[in-house]
């Protein structure tokens, strides 16, 4: 009997030291051989658990940051064949006494999830012991895999993948993922964490071996133009930090001119052509595929045997990762090239050796700095069901306002305050529909980084500016650091009080602008740090009236171009402990500081903050992430698409982009005559996909990109934009329905095929269509010329091709129609999408008509949801839905009576119908239809004619 006294097991006649302690939610198990000591496994609800291991006797742990939630549930213990299971509702887990193993089971009893290999590694960060962590689930698996942020390398299914979770400008790291058979897991690790192999990809030339001309390394020649400067043997290839500059070969050095966001005051923009080439022959010892990164900023080209297997170009002064893989066999040498045109930016070439088979397709969490393995199993019937589950863990999602839905103009930047309210002006002048307009960075004096001021040469009048961007109906969001110049009185009164960072100011490192300035974080993670952050945010520009909040560089990016251990040098230590073990956590607790306070600064409003980095857990902060500062090129675009899909399925559902890509290659700045037509054409294709993006805005560098500027004497393209976005204003009711559900239902706008079809495989690693709410499937076109795309269907339901009307049946690719124009969009037979009035913004006829257009072909439903649209007053219970469903046995629509109801709702509104049918090809019509009545709260049924 399990009680609260340990006991020893009995064994197949063999004694074993293996305890158990029956703990209030759970129980504690000291197993009798294995890496852990202790095992503890305690409920959370009912079909989730928390297993924690330790390689000691103590299981005392800080607070977790991301989970939110307590242990709740009593599990039914039990014991049998040197097993202890808890059992709940509808998961079950079942410790083995003889090593610590734990393995899940969902509600039917399969077995979903096990434990494989577990390690721990003594290590140290600040000069305090910690320890390095490693557990591996279900070897050999074939199980699909989704989740873990947001990384730009068209990574779909990460079954097989490795993903490094350590943000990043464009990188966004949470440790949580859900699987095709219906479970999740939330690895509760604060340090740089890794998915897949724990082994660090190494330079090419450290394992995997190079060489060339017979001699070992690379052969590396630098050019200035055409002139071979310098040539060399490189053990292996790295310029990817400033550090590493030094390196560079003396008489192969450019004369540079400043760049405007390198983030170091040496490197610049080369006068002059540069390049450098590295040749070599890599020779494997291991047959099978190996993994490649290449760290990489502007032009760079990859050949082997003479195939180009990646050409990719990134601004000089935000360099990343690129994926590419090679299949090579033991012995058999692989000549390899890179160009690359440095132009003062940075490079590296990195490789891992294949795993064997069982391991490589397998879930494995290893992190840097920890005190125990602890993590979270998240059962469910559903992914939806999982991801609400985490939420369950690490807090809601809290609902936007509805204005955040529609469009937003961004620029960098609005150089003063005329410069944007007559962007705003123009806007509404030429009846564009726009909802935000954004202030992005340097408003502020030069010298007075975090002053939360303005110079008032540019921005005279910020609360008239304010005012009169609300008078036409536009809300204003601005762009807000973590980061302060410590001679602003901001910063002052933060370091009186121990809570900047020192690091950046002990190296004296400067930004970019101007002649560069010293500068630093604050420390968040102490709760004093985020009351004075707040307080200073709220009197220096809350309280003028601005709407929404930009929180960048909240990775923290306090220097750019850092290598990790300079990073985690200038960012710690935290109030919290060492920086190496919170490296990932810094945009959560830093958005939770501002949305508690602008939560409690003014309590009728739902805040709105857009933050590059997030956590686990942020979703609950009021806060959407975008991707960074994403490139102007077609790679870029179509990397967009699997990055916002897997964060979506973090539990994320507010996400954007830049459309159109923030960086821009030369050819394109210069508006060069050659490259406008790609140029327009990329804004364009970019654009159609914000429209169904969570979030639609538009942002980048120069040339401007307001719609009357970018498609300034192309009518087709003009008229293109406005389209799409009159239709996003047009899809209004039913957008802001699955944007409320993310709240009220733990839903999820930005949907993996695989969410909603996982019988059908051929959707697991589609990774550049998706569906956008229950309704439609999204396929972007994301190559230059393209009039054409194949889309697969899935199979299981029919496709209604939005732009014909034309029916096609699930489980097949059709080739479908794109002119530059169109992309190519399909909604599900059994849809009902309920369309509102062409308006300008979205506070413009609240009692509009409303067109319920019906998808027939299939029984549908959907429950139409309204509320005030920007206080929290939803939470209590303050909204209207108005519950639809379709019978096509019947041939019925139900519209049933009104639930619910909200401050200053409109009681009735016209109501009409529209049913589109497999056999008769009709393309939408958003005008009011013959079929149509006032809807007053109370049923009715429309029968389709």
């Amino acid at each position: 009997m399990l009680g609260g006294v340990a006991f020893a097991v009995l064994l197949s006649g063999t004694a074993l030291a293996s305890e158990v302690e029956r703990v209030p939610h759970g129980v504690v198990v000291t197993p009798d051989q294995g890496a852990a000591k202790r095992v503890r496994v305690l409920a959370y609800g009912d079909a989730g658990f928390r297993v924690t291991a330790v390689p000691t006797s103590d299981l005392t742990l800080p607070k977790s940051l991301m989970v939110t939630a307590d242990a709740v549930g009593d599990p039914v213990v039990s014991e049998a064949r040197g097993l202890v299971t808890l059992k709940l509702p509808k998961a079950s887990a079942e410790i083995r006494l003889s090593d610590g193993r734990v393995q899940f089971r969902d509600a039917s009893g399969k077995l979903v999830l096990d434990e494989a290999r577990r390690r721990f590694t003594a290590t140290s960060a600040d000069g305090k012991p910690f320890l390095a962590t490693e557990q591996q689930f279900n070897r050999g698996t074939d199980e699909g895999f989704y989740g873990l942020g947001q990384h730009q390398n068209r990574q779909m299914n990460y079954n097989g993948e490795d993903v490094e979770l350590a943000q990043h400008n464009m990188d966004i790291g949470i440790p949580f993922l859900v699987s095709t058979r219906n479970y999740g897991v939330l690895w509760d690790n604060n340090s740089i964490t890794r998915f897949g192999n724990p082994v660090p990809y190494a330079h090419v030339g450290q394992g995997l071996k190079v060489s060339s001309g017979g001699k070992p390394g690379w052969k590396a020649e630098y050019f200035l133009g055409e002139k071979l400067a310098v040539t060399r043997q490189e053990p292996f290839i790295d310029y990817q930090f400033i550090k590493d500059q030094a390196n560079w070969p003396e008489a192969a050095k450019a004369q540079t001119v400043a760049s405007p966001q390198s983030g170091q005051n040496t490197a610049g923009v080369v006068v002059g052509k540069q390049s450098v080439v590295w040749s070599g022959s890599v020779t494997p010892d291991k047959t099978g595929t190996h993994k490649f990164r290449l760290y990489s900023s502007s032009y760079v080209k990859v050949f082997a045997d003479g195939k180009e297997v990646l050409s990719r170009w990134r601004q000089n002064w935000n360099p990343w990762f690129h994926n590419f893989e090679l299949a090579m066999t033991a012995g058999k040498p692989v000549d390899l090239r890179i160009e690359w045109e440095p132009n003062a930016g940075y490079l590296a070439l990195f490789h891992s050796d294949p795993l064997a088979k069982l391991d490589r397709n397998s879930l494995w969490f290893s992190s840097d700095v920890g005190r125990a393995i602890d993590y979270y199993y998240v059962g469910g019937r559903s992914m939806d069901e999982v991801i609400a589950g985490y939420r369950g863990l690490t807090g809601k999602a809290e609902m936007m306002p509805n204005w955040a839905y529609g469009f937003w103009q961004s620029r960098q930047r609005y150089e003063t305050q005329e410069q944007l309210l007559g962007v705003v002006r123009e806007y509404r002048k030429r009846d564009i529909p726009i909802d935000n307009i954004v202030q992005d960075w340097f408003y502020w004096p030069e010298d007075q980084w975090g002053c939360h001021c303005f110079d008032a040469k540019r921005f005279p009048d910020p609360v008239g500016m304010v005012n009169e961007a609300h008078a036409l109906n536009t809300r204003v969001m601005i762009s807000v650091w973590p980061k302060f110049y410590p001679g602003t009185k901001n910063a002052q009164e933060l370091m009186a009080k121990g809570h900047l960072y020192l690091g950046n100011l002990k190296a004296k490192e400067k930004d970019w602008v101007g002649p560069g300035y010293e500068n630093t974080d604050y420390d968040p993670y102490a709760a004093e740090a985020r009351a004075i952050y707040f307080r200073q945010m709220k009197e220096g520009l809350a309280d003028k009236g601005f709407d929404a909040w930009w929180m960048d560089a909240t990775e923290p990016d306090i220097h750019s171009n850092l290598s990790i251990e300079q990073r985690i040098d200038r960012m710690g230590p935290t109030a919290q402990g060492p920086a190496a073990a919170f490296f990932n956590s810094f945009p959560l607790v830093h958005a939770e500081g501002v949305a508690n306070g602008l939560r409690a600064a003014f309590p009728d409003k739902r805040p709105f903050i857009l933050t590059r980095s997030g956590y686990g857990g942020i979703q609950r902060t009021s806060s959407a992430l975008w991707s960074g500062d994403i490139t102007a090129r077609w790679d870029d675009l179509r990397d967009q698409i699997s990055a916002g899909i897997n964060l979506s399925m973090s539990g994320v559902p507010n996400w954007t982009h830049d459309i159109g890509g923030f960086a821009l290659e030369d050819r394109y700045t210069n508006q060069e005559p050659a490259h406008v037509a790609e140029w327009r054409e990329l804004n364009l294709r970019w654009f159609q996909f914000g429209a169904f993006s969570p979030l639609f805005r538009s942002h980048g560098e120069s040339p401007k990109r307001e719609i009357f500027e970018i498609a300034a004497g192309d009518q087709a393209m003009y008229e293109s934009m406005i389209a799409y976005d009159r239709l996003r204003y047009r899809l209004m009711p039913y957008i802001y329905t699955i944007a409320a559900d993310t709240w009220h239902k733990d839903g999820t706008m930005m949907r993996g095929l695989v969410m909603d079809f996982p019988r059908d495989k051929r959707t697991w690693n589609i990774d550049d269509q998706y569906m956008f709410g229950p309704a439609f499937l999204v396929a972007p076109v994301t190559e230059f010329g393209a009039r054409t795309r194949d889309v697969y269907l899935p199979e299981g339901a029919g496709w209604y091709d939005f732009a014909s009307g034309v029916l096609y049946k699930g489980g097949q690719t059709v080739k479908a129609a794109a002119p530059r124009e169109t992309m190519p969009l399909f909604v599900r037979a059994g849809s009902i999408v309920p369309t509102g009035a062409a308006i300008s913004h979205v506070g413009e006829q609240p009692d509009g008509p409303i067109v319920l257009h019906v998808f027939t072909g299939a029984d549908g439903a959907f429950s139409l949801y309204e509320d005030d649209g920007v206080s929290p007053a939803y939470k209590q219970g303050k909204f209207a839905r108005v519950p639809v469903k379709w019978d096509e046995g019947a041939a019925t629509l139900t519209i049933g009576a009104r639930q619910s109801g909200f401050d200053g709702m409109e009681k009735k509104r016209a109501v009409s119908v529209r049913f589109y049918t497999p056999g008769r090809a009709v393309v939408p019509d958003f005008a009011e239809s013959p079929q149509n009545f006032v809807y007053d709260g109370t049923a009715i049924t429309v029968r389709r004619p």
